[in-house]
């Protein structure tokens, strides 16, 4: 399964990046103006700082605006995925922009027919939100492995993306549901890494090597 991170900081892309795990980005415009930043500079911005797909959102709520403003959004940089919220217009623009080559990433999915639907309108993913279904008490890993099963059985290419991720445990659970990417904040990034006892580890290794004298240790 593959890593996006969820954001619009560039320090944190160059950051997550730098660890060779990172394999594309998913951004949203409440992301970029948290940043305090303009839009359409901030997206040409994190496309150039990741080799991977940038997820960038419309914010028209019609079809024809949806298809404007993907071709705008297409147009800064080639590795841009446009996300279309899954509604009726939606999945119009998604159809139309399908039949452009414009990759596309259906959001805001929490239904399996949601998710059946964009794939057969052409979408290039899909992305359940696992987080917010679980705020109002259902299983949103298991809408994952729902999804996943369907596309298989029916050899849907549709590549699916676990959005809303709150913790550590939604990236495994993601994972052994068939999710292909999750993607995620930066600081549950930082939280995959850790362990107590790892850290535990490096500290009684540090101290077993000072105690037998055998020189400084780097960075430490």
């Amino acid at each position: 399964m593959e890593i996006f991170l969820d954001t619009a900081n560039i320090a944190e892309i160059t950051e997550a990046g730098s660890w060779g795990v990172l394999s594309g980005v998913t951004t949203n415009p409440t992301l970029i103006a948290a940043e305090g930043k303009e839009f359409f500079p901030t997206i040409k911005e994190i496309c150039a700082a990741v080799k991977g797909p940038v997820s960038a959102e419309v914010i028209a709520t019609e079809a024809a605006g949806m298809v404007k403003e993907a071709v705008e959004l297409a147009a800064l940089a080639t590795n841009v995925v446009v996300k279309i919220p899954l509604i009726t217009e939606g999945l119009k623009a998604i159809h139309q922009l399908a039949g452009r080559g414009v990759a596309t990433n259906a959001t805001l999915i929490f239904s399996t027919n949601q998710a059946l639907l964009a794939a057969r309108a052409g979408a290039s993913y899909v992305s359940p939100f696992v987080g917010r279904l679980d705020d109002v008490g259902h299983d949103g890993v298991e809408l994952v492995a729902e999804i996943a099963e369907v596309f298989e059985q029916h050899s849907l290419r549709t590549r699916i993306i676990a959005g809303s991720v709150r913790h550590p445990l939604h990236v495994v659970q993601a994972a052994r549901a068939g999710a292909h990417i999750a993607t995620i904040p930066f600081a549950v990034l930082k939280k995959m890494v850790s362990h107590p006892l790892t850290d535990l580890g490096v500290a009684r290794f540090i101290e077993d090597w000072k105690k037998a004298g055998l020189g400084p240790v780097l960075g430490g």
